[in-house]
């Protein structure tokens, strides 16, 4: 037995070093061309700043970067601390150094080994606002080496003051005696070092950006924080692999990789961002900002490994909950800029139960129990035009676009011939009543009345609720003779017959009977409806408006989809089919075993990646989906 458990300890300790996932996300890149992002990234600590790898070697001695991420999401420069060594006035060429330049998680190092030298530089974030770039050289000749190390680096608009330079509200802080020479359009940073024979020099700069005009002074001792950053890593990795993991290796650096995915996506608290919040995707310009239901997805994956910025990244979205209990769709550092157009499907208990499942938090969950209650009742208020219980996706400007966007999967089918309605001011309703709206719903009564207990409350009413709200979808959304869940027209018979993910969504949920079940479970397996190369499609695959090319939700497989669908099998017994599809969906997406981006939804037919990289609740809910296995 002692044996069993040391070996089992060693495996767990393992799993958990950081050392042991190098470069799980491709981050050699050259120096940016233009200003837009193509590649990958890495940011930690909530920074709003990020950096690369340099690809090839003349970049040598630079980290690429940074990239300012603000609403501008811009480069900054190429390459703007870029190391050059000269010995009695001769450049020391670290583009013919031997190199090797490697990601860990939470960590950018680079090794070059030239002309009797060996470098090290390390880049870490030690803040929301702050990296540290180390550089060591070590003299491994038998002699005394004088050295001029200098770093250099250029942009629009620099100034210097004392030992640091900035620009655009980025700053390189360098240590004291340094010597600096600017302009307005670059910098050289210079010291003469003597290195003893077999002896080492060793300096550190601290970068930092400071999108709000706020700027700490603060001096870091680059060992001691290099620990802490170790130590802080690992933790994520121990919390999230258990000590008799059976996912595989490559499964594993795939773990890591939506980790890091989520990490370099996180975002501190920023002017009128008063909580830290993850955004969707650093690749895309128009998601920086905080968005609800990605919010809830991004909660529940990060409760795995970094419960604390799950909290925040639900309160981060509450922190704007109107005097009605509506929850904003998107929310951004400039609050003008918020959309109050329409919300999100309501998954903010699920998430916090979620939470709570990890880490028995019962103070958070009193704290969030009121506001849950008002945003669960809001729908009722707002959105249940005919007030029969069962409620539509809607908006508050009365456009039909914004009322799709609600629903989450913005030019759906089912969406094609919808009209407006309005329930009263600022409030109007799809002339349809969605299914999975009403599972959600459902769902979420579940939630709350088990919230309450934790919560010190009565959830009597939710339990009550839920139960009459299952038995009236079993049968008012379920065509017995297609085999499917469909949304329903108000005021008139019959279903919208698309069949889409909103189909399965009931067994997610627990709404189906076990034969409506099985029904639903065959069209999941159907090749020619839903078990495609990558499976679970946004719209079945025999459908005529079928195009994954040029419809976002008319064919991607998106992840939250497919892993609603692949829990709802598991709920209902069909444990083999809904591990067959995750196969599927890990062997054949494009990059997912590999060091290649996660991304926001996938071709079922080729696996190809689609539209933003990096995205945010693609890595969430794989790594619930690797949890579970």
């Amino acid at each position: 037995m002692r044996t069993w458990i040391l070996l089992l300890l060693v495996v767990q300790s393992a799993s958990a070093q950081r050392s042991r996932y190098p470069d799980v996300l491709e981050l050699r890149t050259e120096p940016p061309a233009g200003k837009s992002i193509t590649g990958n990234v890495f940011s930690d600590k909530g920074a709003w700043h990020a950096y690369a790898l340099p690809l090839r070697k003349e970049d040598n001695g630079a980290f690429i970067g940074p990239l300012l991420m603000d609403m501008s999401g811009k480069w900054l420069s190429g390459s703007f601390s870029r190391l050059s060594l000269f010995e009695n006035d001769q450049n020391i060429d670290l583009a013919a150094a031997k190199a090797t330049a490697t990601y860990y998680p939470g960590l950018l190092q680079q090794d070059l080994e030239v002309a009797g030298l060996v470098i090290r530089q390390q880049l870490i974030f030690v803040s929301n606002r702050e990296a540290l770039l180390y550089t060591g050289v070590v003299n491994k000749t038998g002699r005394a080496r004088h050295l001029e190390l200098r770093y250099s680096g250029q942009s629009q608009g620099i100034t210097a003051v004392r030992n640091a330079i900035q620009v655009q509200g980025f700053a390189i802080t360098f240590p004291e005696k340094t010597m600096l020479m600017a302009d307005s359009l670059q910098y050289v940073a210079k010291w003469d070092v003597a290195i003893p024979a077999g002896g080492k020099y060793e300096q550190t700069q601290v970068q930092a950006y400071f999108p709000d005009g706020v700027r700490p002074a603060r001096r870091y001792d680059f060992a001691d924080e290099l620990k802490k950053n170790e130590t802080r890593w690992n933790g994520y990795l121990a919390r999230y692999f258990p000590p008799a993991s059976k996912l595989t290796a490559p499964e594993k650096r795939l773990a890591v990789k939506c980790m890091v995915t989520l990490m370099t996506n996180w975002r501190s608290a920023s002017k009128d961002i008063l909580h830290d919040g993850v955004f969707p995707s650093v690749n895309y310009q128009g998601f920086y900002g905080v968005w609800s239901w990605d919010s809830w997805k991004q909660a529940a994956g990060l409760a795995t490994f970094f419960p604390q910025l799950a909290k925040d990244n639900m309160r981060c979205m509450f922190d704007y909950q109107d005097e009605h209990g509506m929850i904003a769709d998107c929310i951004y550092a400039d609050k003008k800029e918020n959309n109050w157009r329409d919300t999100k499907p309501p998954l903010a208990a699920w998430a916090v139960w979620e939470i709570y499942r990890h880490t028995k938090d019962a103070a958070f969950v009193r704290e969030m129990w009121p506001k849950l209650v008002r945003y669960h009742e809001w729908w009722y208020q707002h959105r249940d035009h005919d007030r029969n219980g069962l409620c539509e996706y809607g908006a508050t400007d009365g456009t039909r676009v914004a009322a799709a966007w609600e629903s989450g999967m913005d030019n759906a089918v089912r969406f094609d011939s919808a009209v407006m309605l309005q329930n009263g001011k600022g409030a109007w309703s799809l002339n349809q009543e969605s299914v999975d709206l009403n599972a959600y719903l459902y769902a979420e009564k579940l939630y709350l009345s088990k919230l309450a207990a934790v919560a010190g409350s009565r959830g009597d009413v939710y339990r009550s609720e839920a139960e009459k709200l299952r038995q009236r979808i079993s049968a008012q959304f379920y065509d017995e003779r297609r085999g499917y869940f469909y949304d329903r027209l108000l005021g008139a018979p019959g279903h919208v017959a698309v069949d889409g993910p909103e189909g399965w969504i009931p067994l997610w949920a627990g709404v189906a009977t076990p034969q409506q079940a099985a029904a639903v479970k065959e069209k999941m397996a159907s090749p020619e409806k839903f078990s495609t190369k990558i499976p679970l499609p946004t719209l079945a695959a025999d459908h005529p408006a079928f195009d994954p090319m040029k419809g976002y939700w008319r064919g991607p497989v998106w992840l939250d989809q497919f892993a609603f669908g692949t829990e709802g099998l598991r709920k209902y017994g069909y444990s083999t089919l809904a591990a067959k599809l995750e196969a599927q969906l890990l062997e054949q997406a494009e990059g997912m075993l590999t060091d290649g981006p996660v991304y926001e939804n996938y071709h079922p037919l080729s696996g190809k990646g689609l539209n933003a990289r990096n995205f945010s609740w693609s890595a969430a809910h794989l790594l619930m989906i690797l949890k579970n296995k």
